[in-house]
């Protein structure tokens, strides 16, 4: 082994195994593991049914995917208010619903590609507005059900 490079390394800590440069991180329960994949299948499901019914045409707006985006994110500013000033207790509430199944139901990996195959078939006019629309209108969502569920719980922001 080369000295030069084994004298650059930082010193690992024996107990957490990072170096001094990374910031421990509390490793995930299995329990934890479970709800987030558990709730992960149950919104992957509901996505994969939504564009069953709500199929979109090539060249199309994808208005399923621009839907299942906004309503999530809408659902996420509640489950935040929720999870952060009502239900304090239950600590798998946001492992569950947050990263299991809103992040299983939204699904800006499949915005993305939307995008390139609308730009790849000459329909960028359509790919530009769901773009933007897509941000816009997650960005709203989400602020406006966080709002409306902290006057609904009374919740001071």
């Amino acid at each position: 082994m080369d000295d030069t490079r084994t004298a650059a390394r930082e010193p690992v800590d024996a107990d957490t195994g990072l170096t001094e440069g990374h910031a421990a991180r509390p490793a995930l329960e299995p329990v934890t593991l479970a709800v987030i994949s558990a709730g992960g299948v149950l919104g992957a499901l509901a996505r994969f049914q939504a564009g069953v019914w709500w199929p979109t045409g090539p060249g199309r707006f994808p208005w399923t995917t621009f839907g299942i985006n906004v309503v999530g994110c809408a659902l996420i500013g509640v489950l935040l208010v929720l999870a952060s000033d009502v239900f304090t207790t239950r600590r798998l509430l946001r492992p569950f619903l947050g990263t299991g199944v809103l992040g299983g139901f939204t699904t800006f990996s499949a915005y993305v590609v939307d995008s390139q195959r609308l730009t790849g078939n000459g329909h960028a006019d359509i790919a530009l507005a769901y773009l933007a629309g897509t941000v816009a209108a997650a960005m709203a969502a989400v602020t406006a059900a966080t709002r409306l569920t902290r006057l609904a719980v009374g919740v001071r922001s």
